[in-house]
């Protein structure tokens, strides 16, 4: 999922573009991400940047980025277990970005799902 949204955005490219390009079909649930999220990436990026506080978009790195996109998406969109969204996120970004991403992913995320899911128990 990270990688073909990577590509996406390295690329510019349009979900279709991206999915024209690809030898095999995508997994219909990261097409439903990817085009949920290029739908409503202006909402998703103005959730991060007031979560985020002192980091613009543009600073942060792009792994990061692109993580928190598709976490906050999946906040958004779908009916994810919010403690499972925020794990998937943390482990990717720990283990694919910067040292210090894993916490930084977390805490801005945690802050967009008590916004974005203020039912849901800070637990799971």
């Amino acid at each position: 999922m990270v990688e073909l949204g990577y590509e996406a955005e390295l690329r510019s490219w349009t979900v279709d573009e991206l999915l024209e390009s690809l030898p095999l079909a995508a997994d219909p649930f990261v097409v439903d991400l990817l085009r949920d999220l290029e739908t409503h990436q202006v909402e998703v990026d103005a959730r991060i940047a007031k979560m985020a506080r002192g980091w613009t978009l543009e600073r942060m790195p792009v792994l990061d980025r692109l993580i928190m996109r598709l976490a906050t998406v999946e906040l958004l969109h779908q009916d994810t277990p919010t403690g499972v969204v925020l794990a998937e996120a943390v482990e990717l970004a720990s283990r694919y970005s910067t040292d210090e991403s894993g916490r930084f992913v977390n805490g801005v995320l945690a802050a967009v799902a008590r916004e974005v899911r203020p039912e849901a128990d800070s637990t799971t």
